[in-house]
């Protein structure tokens, strides 16, 4: 269960602001988009490899 403590004087958007954040960080939505269909574990290690060379390829060009 998420918990936003408000302080009093607070303006409720950003106690929102502060709950969106917070539920994004969980992954639940990510999490039930992806158990919506079923993916091959092939695809998934597809997936990961494709994702960590993008990322190392993002570091090194910005090293440059």
């Amino acid at each position: 269960m998420i918990v936003v403590p408000v302080k009093e004087g607070e303006n409720i958007e950003r106690a929102i602001k502060k709950f969106k954040r917070k539920f994004d960080k969980t992954g639940v939505i990510k999490e039930l988009r992806s158990r919506q269909q079923f993916n091959k574990p092939s695809e998934l290690k597809r997936k990961k490899m494709m994702h960590a060379i993008y990322v190392q390829q993002m570091h090194a060009h910005d090293e440059m």
